[in-house]
């Protein structure tokens, strides 16, 4: 099957991404989100990323240009029935995921390839309530989707062979690297980084060390670029809950139990870079840990 337009649900932080990397691939990609101001707001972090992409010389005004008018958007989930692809890029709550999906199988054609960006959900669960289970896949982008490269590709347990090489062809069009999961709770990735964030918040309710002892120890220590804590807040600390829940539901492992501290951030409403305050406070100049 050939993809010729992609469309994507939510314009949040991985759905502007993946249209951006879409629309430099030749894509025509069509943006939906229920919210006009989150529309406007993509276009315009899109364009500032691409400007920064023309100035560091990586691709040309040019081609710029071209792909900001490969991109449309809408506030009506209806209008994707014209895409080839469809990737959903909501919140990491099934629920809205399964609203979403809901809503768009009376509106597409039966070729139209489903996927999901999910860093969690089983997507066997997803695709069945779709009409179309074997031509339902995950594909997972890493954040910042126009910098990371590797993608991860889940098929579900009907998810045909021709939707898997539609998803593999769609990712190596977009110049990023794929890597194939089983469709066990939090796939790969998230499975051993989530994990590992969670400790890092024990550690810190524990008193074991401070959010800066903590980053900088993992750092130096162990050569990350970022410390486990501040990278929980450029992910969003209800991400990190969501996927930690996944997991413990799952695979009902206690050494997947979300910590307390963790918990209590997202009561609070700190959520990271996102709200400006998490694990550090962003309102000032400088991040300032906030314990």
């Amino acid at each position: 099957m050939e993809i010729g337009k992609i469309g994507i649900v939510g314009a949040g932080q991985m759905g502007n991404g993946i249209a951006h990397v879409s629309a430099m691939a030749g894509y025509d990609v069509i943006l939906n989100d229920m919210s006009d101001d989150r529309l406007e707001k993509a276009l315009k972090t899109i364009e500032k990323n691409t400007a920064r992409q023309v100035a560091s010389g990586k691709i040309s005004e040019a081609d710029r240009d071209a792909a900001m008018a490969r991109i449309s958007t809408t506030p009506n989930i209806t209008d994707l029935g014209v895409a080839d692809l469809i990737i959903e890029s909501a919140t990491e709550d099934e629920a809205v995921k399964r609203k979403i999906f809901t809503s768009l199988v009376p509106a597409i054609g039966a070729d139209t390839v489903l996927a999901s960006n999910t860093s969690s959900i089983s997507i066997t669960r997803l695709a069945s309530i779709t009409d179309r289970p074997e031509r339902f896949i995950g594909i997972h982008f890493m954040n910042p989707v126009p910098v990371m490269e590797l993608v991860e590709i889940i098929r579900g347990i009907a998810t045909e062979d021709d939707t898997f090489e539609v998803a593999k062809a769609y990712v190596a069009r977009i110049g990023k690297t794929s890597a194939v999961a089983e469709d066990f709770p939090a796939f790969m990735v998230n499975r051993i980084l989530l994990p590992m964030i969670n400790e890092a918040v024990y550690t810190l309710y524990e008193g074991v060390g401070s959010v800066e002892a903590i980053d900088t120890a993992m750092k130096l220590g162990a050569n990350h670029p970022m410390g486990p804590l501040q990278l929980a807040d450029f992910i969003g600390l209800d991400t990190c809950l969501s996927v930690m829940q996944v997991l413990y539901d799952g695979l009902a492992d206690s050494k997947y139990r979300p910590c307390p501290l963790l918990v209590k951030y997202v009561e609070a409403g700190w959520l990271g870079r996102k709200t400006n305050r998490g694990f550090y406070d962003y309102r000032g100049e400088t991040p300032v840990p906030t314990r």
